[in-house]
């Protein structure tokens, strides 16, 4: 039942293995794209000073030891008072600093001893200290945020500004897997079996990789040289799959934008969103294997129009249709085990918990007593369906509707029912990916229904037109609506009536007009 999969762990912390043996450990809706990015940038960074970058000698036996950077942290997020003080002794900076280290050196959590008196030598005067602190601030992932102060993090200008989420205490830390979710570890792992990290690791180590640029060393000032800020090793990531042609698109898609002319920094925010819709595009093609489902991942998308039309109520059918696709997986996946010779030999309960424990690693020892009173071996395999849904609903089942909120693919917006109602943020991270240069408009829409399933106009809605579920119109009124959102961007342009092309600003192929 799991030979396309890699082995499972010998020692399994969860209560179960089903959402793992699917999708990994793990895809976690609390984690935001743009912490699954800074996460990933933590994992690369520490196996780069390993000197095994994108190098995986054995599957998943990922250790890595990230930073924990608890000086620059409490500096610029546990510091309320910096702005009063530095207000209050504007005129005299040896009392500002007395005033600042007093008040550190009480209100710090998590460093024994701590002494930030190595500020002083590093910066002409306070104040100078102060403005650095509220730029860096400024910078902040995400800033309109309530998260504690030990799970903020400022922009990756370079090495020196990555380390991985705390829960602090006065005098020490553990590691906290809610924003850090392990989500950036199966990216990196991704990206690692893409075959490409060589040229992506090349391309990384010009920007969020090098130490040497102007605001990674503003950063490094922070920080004392002499203290180690390692924290323990991380291990235990899994992922199923030793290949997958997703990988390769991802990678693709990361080195389009990786070796465009766009500045470094700004390519930032478009990895995020395409990393976030190839792990949504991951996740629901998962479910799709596990239910036998072998036709193309698509994806109804509205461009959104100031009227309710068809496109609107098949989006939001598509959008739902994949919103419970995982739930179903996890039932199948379970359900198979019926088919398995082990089962046929079953002729009691306990015999059918040794295989559900060989099989699913359920229930656990110390859980063994709560099933053995189930009727029968079909109703154990009830009880263990309820209680993978269960769990499944807490995290797993939430990740396509909360990333696709977050990266702009899914909306809400002038209707009551989610659907797949791209926003622009995200149309220009496609054309960015999808684009060299120039492309003619309706090779772009087959282009985005060949890479994601985006299904847009009416030649890529051939199928539900054919079956009567919406008529061409409908979706050549919704391209037209595409044509006329990238124009106003500025990433479109229409030499004739019966001539347009896509353009990207930043593209590095040129090719001839016809």
């Amino acid at each position: 039942m799991n030979n396309e999969r890699l082995p499972r762990p010998t020692k399994i912390d969860a209560d179960m293995w089903v959402d793992e043996a699917i999708w990994g450990h793990r895809l976690y809706d609390e984690q935001t794209p743009w912490l699954c990015f800074m996460e990933f940038l933590n994992v690369l960074q520490s196996e780069l000073e390993s000197g095994r970058a994108f190098v995986e000698s054995e599957p998943n036996k990922l250790a890595y030891s990230p930073k924990s950077r608890l000086y620059l942290r409490n500096i610029l997020f546990n510091n309320p008072q910096l702005t009063l003080i530095s207000s209050k002794y504007r005129y005299d900076d040896k009392e500002a600093w007395l005033q600042w280290y007093e008040v550190m050196g009480k209100g710090q959590a998590g460093i024994v001893n701590a002494d930030f008196k190595y500020l002083e030598k590093r910066f002409s005067n306070f104040g100078d200290f102060a403005s650095v602190i509220q730029f860096l601030r400024e910078t902040t992932i995400e800033g309109e945020n309530n998260k504690r102060w030990s799970s903020q993090f400022i922009f990756p200008y370079g090495p020196d500004c990555l380390y991985e989420d705390l829960n602090v205490k006065d005098n020490g830390f553990t590691n906290d897997r809610r924003f850090f979710g392990r989500t950036g570890e199966l990216l990196y792992l991704m990206l690692t079996r893409s075959g490409k990290g060589v040229q992506i690791l090349a391309n990384l180590q010009k920007s969020v990789l090098n130490p040497s640029n102007k605001f990674n060393r503003l950063v490094a000032a922070l920080e004392p040289k002499d203290v180690v800020s390692s924290s323990p090793l991380r291990t235990g990531v899994y992922l199923p799959y030793p290949e997958l042609a997703g990988y390769e698109l991802l990678a693709d898609d990361w080195l389009s934008l990786l070796e465009s002319n766009i500045p470094n920094y700004d390519a930032i925010p478009h990895l995020v969103n395409i990393t976030g819709l190839h792990l949504i595009m991951y996740s629901l093609n998962r479910a799709k294997a596990v239910l036998g489902d072998t036709n193309k991942l698509t994806f109804i998308l509205e461009i959104v129009s100031p009227k309710k039309t068809i496109i609107r109520e098949l989006s939001s059918d598509s959008f739902i249709e994949h919103n419970n696709m995982s739930r179903r997986a996890i039932e199948a996946y379970i359900r198979q085990v019926i088919e398995t010779e082990s089962w046929n030999q079953v002729t009691d309960i306990h015999e059918a918990i040794t295989v559900l424990k060989n099989e699913y690693a359920w229930p656990k020892d110390n859980k063994e007593s709560e099933v053995e009173l189930v009727n029968s071996p079909d109703d154990l395999i009830n009880m263990f369906v309820s209680a993978a849904i269960n769990r499944h609903k807490q995290h797993v089942n939430k990740f396509h509707g909360v990333w696709g909120k977050e990266i702009g693919l899914s909306s809400r917006r002038g209707a009551r029912r989610l659907r797949y109602a791209p926003q622009d943020m995200l149309l220009k991270s496609l054309v960015l990916c999808v684009v060299p240069k120039r492309m003619e408009f309706q090779d772009f829409l087959d282009k985005l229904y060949e890479k994601y399933g985006f299904i847009i106009g009416d030649k890529q809605a051939l199928e539900l037109t054919e079956a009567g579920r919406a008529d061409l119109e409908a979706f050549s009124d919704n391209a037209r609506r595409l044509e006329q959102r990238l124009a106003s961007m500025g990433l479109l342009r229409r030499l004739s009536d019966a001539c347009a092309y896509v353009e990207n600003p930043f593209g590095i192929q040129e090719e001839v007009l016809p």
